[in-house]
This record gives C-alpha cells, structure tokens and sequence, in this order.
C-alpha cells in the first residue's frame, strides 16, 4: 500500500499534472490537496483503528462498486487484497448499502449493532465517512472523464 501514486484521480484517468485537465485542477489546490488527503485518512490511515486498512479498501470496493465506477472499484480491490468474511465485514458492507440507499433509515440500532461487533465511535465515524466519501470519487471521476471526452471529440 505503499506504492500509491502522488494523487489516485489522476492515476486513474491518465491526467499528466501539466497537461490541459492537469494544470486546471491545480487552480485549485487546496481542493486537491484535500480529496487526496481524505482518500488516505479513510481509507490508509497510519492508525486505523478497528477496522484494517484493507477492511477500509474492501468497503470502498463495495461503494465504488455500487456506485458504477468500475476502475475505481477495481483500484481499491488492489488496495484490499485478501480479506477473510467476517460478521463485522458483512455488518460494515450492510451499513454502507443502508446509509447510501435510505440514510433516513438508519437508526440507533444500526449503530449499536455495529457496536455489538468490536466498532468504536471512531471506527463508526470513520466507516460512515468513507461511504459518503467515495461517492463524491465517483462524481469527480465521472466529471474529469466526460471533460477528457469532450477535449477529444
């Protein structure tokens, strides 16, 4: 997990950082600099807490995944490698499609069930912000992709 490039959006759609898209993205840095540091606290933190790095790259799989972004998806299976079924797993890729599809939903018993699993507040926190975090990926992606497609039609 080392081995990352300096900024995963730009990996994955082939964006030279002085070419066209590249140096437009660098109008704004900050934002860069954020997203980049979002995707590396959520999913590859130096503490992760409770849930592992590649349990984080396993449901940011499953949301890429849901969410239709196939190289994205595929990129964070990279990032999971091997991980065992487990219960907290399953509860963890159940929150995510629950928060994602009826957010109204989700209750204190969703919580308290992931809870009853091991998870901190924290771990809580952190899942949660993943699942809404890479559906905004997804939105980026699609936008720089259909901005690529148009500079070449």
């Amino acid at each position: 997990m080392t081995n990352l490039p300096p900024d995963l959006i730009e990996d994955l759609l082939g964006i030279a950082p002085d070419s066209p898209l590249g140096v437009l993205r660098r109008r704004r840095p900050e934002a860069l600099r954020h997203a980049e540091g979002a995707f590396r606290e959520l999913v590859l933190p130096e503490d992760p807490g409770g849930i592992s790095r590649a349990e984080r790259a396993r449901l940011a799989c499953h949301v890429a995944a849901r969410e239709g972004d196939a190289a994205l998806a595929a990129r964070y299976e990279a990032l999971a490698g091997a991980v065992d079924p487990s219960p907290r797993l399953d509860a963890l890729l159940t929150y995510a499609e629950k928060v994602a599809m009826t957010p109204e939903a989700t209750a204190k018993a969703d919580i308290d069930g992931l809870a009853a699993l091991g998870l901190s507040p924290r771990d809580i926190v952190a899942a949660t912000q993943l699942i809404a975090f890479v559906p905004y990926q997804v939105r980026m992606l699609a936008g720089l992709r259909a901005m690529q497609q148009e500079k070449a039609a």
